[in-house]
């Protein structure tokens, strides 16, 4: 009887700070390693998801998805839903773990870790399963920016030089605990920030974590996977020790209800159109994160957007299958995080901003 327990990785990081990236970077360098995916999002719209199908997980060699190997949570934050959503997941890798080398969790970026951690002290759970490692990822150019000052001053500063970036005390908290939970701290898009102020926010960082914690700089999460994998900190045993601002798991309430997400989509003709139009939406509205898919008229691929702020980035991923390709003409579809969202508002004027007079 195979006794051995199967480690899991948890990455967790606030929004649009890299971790579906870094999975994507694990998945596509995980060689012979049979890997197993969790993916917790916000919102209606499976993104991350669908991304991730993108390098293969979850898809057969034709591209046709198949079971077992990718498991989408998409009704709440893991944090929160752990007996509702985590364990029947747990129960089914569970029942196939001679298949499984390493399971690999997404949190959702408004998710608390240490609750998750907590869950795998549970009997069931913790008899087959360890915490290999929690893996925060760190928005080097959003945190350099202040965005997570302690300065209360700073942050009402940053708030009136750009109104994306006011998310105050609740957002801060969630960073901190983030944090945190950590066993491994990845300060990720250093492409984007100087040296110095990669340095300066390091110092920052390191005021947060336990001693042992390891603070490593990437880009675009591109890690080597003995740095991700095989750290066996058992962090289960250990996350009750862990401060953090919101209590016990029992004592989730973290501010979801300030948290909305709305789908929007419409036909764009252009990269720099819809990326244009998704920018004058973030800067009427308080929307923190963008992710979704365009569909380029004449382009055999999918395009995937994501943006924080105002900062966009974007790429093709793969083709368009065939019953994607069959429901012409493609819509491009884009979730939006923010607070105070309306569904119909949004939708309109991202039609409006699209409008050739709207992005000339």
């Amino acid at each position: 009887m195979n006794m051995r327990k199967i480690p899991v990785t948890i990455v967790t990081g606030f929004l649009g700070s890299g971790k579906t990236t870094l999975l994507r970077h694990i998945l596509q360098h995980a060689g012979g390693l049979r890997v197993a995916v969790i993916v917790n999002e916000f919102g209606e719209l499976g993104i991350d998801g669908e991304i991730l199908r993108g390098c293969g997980i979850g898809c057969d060699e034709n591209g046709n998805e198949r079971e077992g190997q990718l498991y989408e949570l998409a009704n709440g934050c893991l944090c929160c839903t752990v007996q509702e959503e985590f364990f029947p997941v747990m129960e089914q890798l569970l029942e196939r773990r001679g298949e499984i080398d390493h399971v690999l969790i997404e949190t959702s970026g408004l998710a608390l870790p240490k609750p998750l951690v907590q869950a795998f002290n549970w009997p069931s759970i913790r008899n087959a399963f360890t915490v290999d490692a929690v893996v925060t990822v760190v928005d080097g150019p959003a945190a350099a920016s202040g965005q997570f000052a302690e300065n209360p001053e700073a942050v009402d500063a940053q708030r009136k030089a750009d109104p994306n970036l006011d998310h105050e005390s609740p957002l801060h908290e969630l960073f901190e605990d983030q944090l945190s939970a950590a066993d491994l701290v990845i300060l990720n898009k250093t492409d984007l920030i100087e040296a110095a102020a990669q340095d300066a926010l390091i110092e920052e960082l390191r005021e947060e974590l336990p001693p042992q914690v390891k603070i490593v700089r990437a880009q675009h999460g591109q890690l080597d996977l003995h740095t991700l994998l095989g750290l066996e900190a058992a962090s289960e045993e250990s996350i009750h020790l862990r401060h953090d601002h919101h209590g016990s798991a029992d004592d989730a309430d973290h501010h979801h209800d300030e948290f909305d997400s709305v789908v929007v989509t419409a036909r764009v003709a252009s990269r720099e159109g819809a990326i244009e139009a998704l920018r004058r939406l973030v800067d009427a509205h308080t929307i923190y994160r963008v992710k979704g898919f365009a569909a380029l008229p004449g382009a055999p691929m999918r395009l995937v957007v994501q943006g924080v702020g105002r900062r966009f980035d974007s790429y093709f991923d793969r083709r368009w299958n065939e019953q994607e390709a069959a429901a012409q003409p493609l819509a491009s579809r884009f979730v939006l995080i923010g607070e105070d969202l309306d569904a119909a508002t949004l939708q309109r004027a991202f039609e409006a901003a699209l409008e050739p007079a709207a992005l000339a």
